[in-house]
């Protein structure tokens, strides 16, 4: 069976055993009885936000994944510095980067007021996720809930598993595969950059001296890479931002692998899994390019099983308090 057909089948079986989870016990009815309102509160927050900033709906999106692939979902990307905490936030792929922290303790404030100390952080950015990629006109899906909040927070760890902009698609696949995700799982979750903004810096070496030779990536399309080049001068502000889609810029649909089919990929990881020689990822770039029900499902499916990642359930961690700060009482140890 090949890896799409697999893909889809998941979306059958995602709620069971899913990689390194196996000790989870969440479930999307999880707060039916404690906070039943809590999806609309997330959505609200969301909906009124995005009004004013349409990017943060992608940038709600990436703040889970990068939480995600971090020891897990557990909400530790959230924590500040404290005299016992250091933050992941200061991790180089975070640092000046990630953005919507602001509207989670928006959300969490919400939320407290309904259901004081019932809902957890980690399960706040998993919802915000879901809730972000329907405003964004993508698909829906039930999340798997019930996740409880780290104690502590891991800056070296996130430096070094949150996958960088400049990666080979050896380099993506291993990075995901030591999460326990597969080949389309990647290809789907790249489509998160279907819409959002990155900043000059992360692609100025590919405009302009591609791997220190001096020319630009040879995989980009000639009239993009001037268009590219007009936004982000050589030696110019790195801070700059660039629109990862250059045709719906804030829609998550499948244009995202149409644009890597002519060679139109933003960042180096995202051209790497159509031009990539003889690469696996070409053929499913190609189907879910052609098949947009195949890609919805197949991003669902990666979604729900990247929120697996060494969840905290039962007994382990806390419901914080605030998002930003371990509760007073907590020691600095998983438990």
């Amino acid at each position: 069976m090949s890896l799409l057909r697999t893909a889809v089948c998941c979306v059958l079986v995602v709620l069971g055993a899913l990689p390194f989870s196996s000790d989870a016990q969440l479930e999307p009815s999880f707060y039916r009885e404690t906070c039943p309102t809590v999806h609309s509160i997330v959505r609200e927050v969301i909906r009124d936000v995005s009004k004013l900033d349409p990017r943060m709906l992608a940038s709600l999106i990436r703040l889970h994944f990068h939480d995600c692939f971090v020891q897990g979902c557990h909400g530790s990307i959230l924590l500040n510095n404290t005299a016992t905490i250091t933050s992941e936030q200061n991790a180089a792929p975070n640092n000046n980067s990630i953005r919507g922290l602001d509207v989670v303790n928006q959300i969490k404030t919400a939320v407290e007021n309904a259901c004081p100390g019932i809902v957890s952080c980690a399960d706040i950015l998993a919802l915000a996720a879901e809730v972000s990629v329907v405003l964004a006109n993508g698909p829906d899906w039930e999340v798997p809930l019930g996740r409880r909040d780290s104690l502590t927070a891991n800056l070296a760890l996130a430096g070094k598993n949150i996958p960088s902009p400049f990666l080979n698609l050896t380099q993506l696949k291993s990075s995901f595969d030591s999460h326990g995700l597969n080949t389309t799982d990647l290809v789907a979750l790249s489509s998160a950059h279907t819409f959002g903004r990155a900043h000059c810096r992360l692609l100025v070496d590919r405009l302009y001296n591609y791997s220190g030779s001096g020319n630009p990536d040879p995989t980009l399309n000639g009239t993009y890479l001037q268009k590219l080049r007009a936004i982000c001068p050589n030696r110019g502000p790195g801070t700059i931002l660039a629109n990862f889609d250059p045709t719906t810029l804030d829609t998550l649909d499948n244009n995202y692998y149409s644009n890597l089919k002519v060679h139109k990929g933003l960042l180096q990881s995202d051209q790497e899994l159509f031009s990539t020689t003889s690469a696996d990822t070409i053929d499913i770039v190609n189907r879910f390019s052609s098949n947009p029900t195949l890609f919805f499902e197949s991003f669902k499916a990666a979604m729900i099983k990247m929120g697996n990642i060494g969840v905290l359930t039962g007994s382990q961690g806390e419901i914080r308090h605030q998002c930003n700060f371990v509760n007073g009482n907590s020691v600095g140890m998983y438990l």
